[in-house]
């Protein structure tokens, strides 16, 4: 069996249309290394731990390429590997062979109806799954990308690409500059991923007339696997049944763990064979979502499973709560994270940017709003306004910025 080279790459964001694409050709087609993608802009801390820990034998940057001592080869298939632990904790790595990342390709190409010569426009990072299966896709379909260093409506209308795929606060910015959505007359398919989109935002977007499709996925699936419920060709979801052996607060048939299974998992953690079977049972990736699937099989992700607030004995799934405080009135964005209390152990915290900070909602417009779909105890206990939603380079919330902020300055509480 022959073994890949694994080299970093730390390229400057204004390169993802070069450099890193002819690299990420050889490691698709075999010709070249696997590839660690790493931000250039990673403190040089991180990116030293980084380093150590998934051992690549060289390290691409804008000055060249130097060898690295001790390196460790991937595996013959292996094409990508994603570091993923969010901004604290051990780094994962991800290992992605080349037939997944080109099976999750061509499944999109063919879900967005992208016909040939339709180029994709990169306004994400291209160290991250998304923006890099974006590359993937123009590399399958024979295009060449478009990047974009900001997404705002003038470079979006001028870009001349077809498809785009943004994360939710990237489509609110846009709606906010233009609402007519002038931006997106030219585009077939915006994918939206990253985070939970708020229904709200979806349903003003599609009224303007842009094309939205929610994704669903991870590193592990590479990348969005199912869009807007429906899973990709190939793909297969299902969610445990429930009740203690699912880990859904709710108990009901239908509504658990989410789990995945098909050509476009990953192969396994880079050195780290306890955590892949951890995460693995028979040919199914269990993931760390809740959902529930309907009557059609299509999914809805109610929220992380390792996000639950324990209050008084209940379970609340905390982004099942900020979905829905995002369709109250008066609500911009809406993050929900337990606080601890010495009564109930924890309180449920609704942390809210407001669409005017000049009247922004009450705790009891919040809590009359969630208690229409949810019990009592999901109710939220404390208010907390800010004026901007701290978010991680993903595109999501950063939580554990939100819980460790030590101040009740401006906090409601019943």
């Amino acid at each position: 069996m022959v073994e890949r080279p694994l080299h970093a790459v730390v390229l400057p964001a204004t390169d993802a249309g070069g450099r890193l694409l002819e690299l990420l050709a050889a490691a698709l087609d075999g010709t070249g290394p696997a590839l660690l993608p790493l931000d250039a802009d990673l403190p040089a801390a991180r990116r030293a731990a980084i380093l150590d820990t998934f051992a690549p034998s060289a390290v691409h940057t804008a000055d060249g390429v130097t060898a690295r001592a001790g390196g460790r080869p991937a595996g013959p298939d292996t094409a990508l590997v994603i570091a993923t632990s969010g901004s604290t904790g051990q780094p994962k790595g991800v290992e992605l062979s080349a037939a997944a990342l080109r099976h999750s390709a061509r499944a999109t190409l063919d879900r967005v109806g992208a016909t040939a010569g339709q180029r994709w426009l990169l306004c994400l990072p291209a160290t991250h799954i998304a923006g890099l299966q974006l590359l993937i896709r123009s590399l399958v379909a024979g295009t060449e990308p478009v990047r974009a260093a900001r997404a705002e409506p003038e470079v979006l209308a001028a870009s001349g690409a077809a498809h785009v795929s943004i994360v939710p606060t990237q489509l609110r910015r846009l709606l906010e500059a233009d609402p007519a959505a002038a931006w997106a007359a030219g585009f077939t398919s915006v994918l939206l991923g990253g985070a939970a989109a708020p229904a709200a935002l979806v349903t003003a977007a599609r009224a303007a007339g842009v094309p939205v499709i929610t994704t669903y996925g991870m590193s592990e699936t590479c990348g969005g696997c199912v869009y807007d419920g429906v899973p990709l060709d190939g793909v297969m979801i299902a969610t445990t049944g429930g009740g203690n052996g699912g880990g859904d607060p709710g108990g009901e048939p239908g509504r658990g763990r989410i789990r995945i299974s098909g050509p476009v998992l990953f192969s396994g953690y880079r050195g780290r064979p306890d955590l892949t079977a951890a995460a693995m049972d028979g040919a199914w990736f269990v993931t760390s979502d809740l959902g529930r699937l309907d009557d059609a099989g299509r999914l809805t992700v109610r929220g992380r499973a390792d996000d639950v607030i324990i209050t008084g004995g209940r379970n609340v799934v905390a982004g099942e709560v900020a979905a829905l405080l995002e369709t109250c009135p008066g609500v911009r964005e809406a993050a929900v994270v337990g606080r601890p209390d010495p009564e109930w152990g924890e309180r449920v915290t609704a942390v809210i940017v407001p669409d005017n900070p000049a009247q922004p909602p009450t705790l009891d417009l919040l809590c009359r709003h969630v208690q229409e779909r949810l019990p009592r105890y999901a109710l939220p206990r404390e208010l907390v306004l800010r004026a901007a939603m701290p978010m991680l380079p993903s595109g999501k919330p950063d939580l554990e910025t939100l819980r460790r902020e030590q101040s009740t300055a401006g906090n409601v509480s019943r």
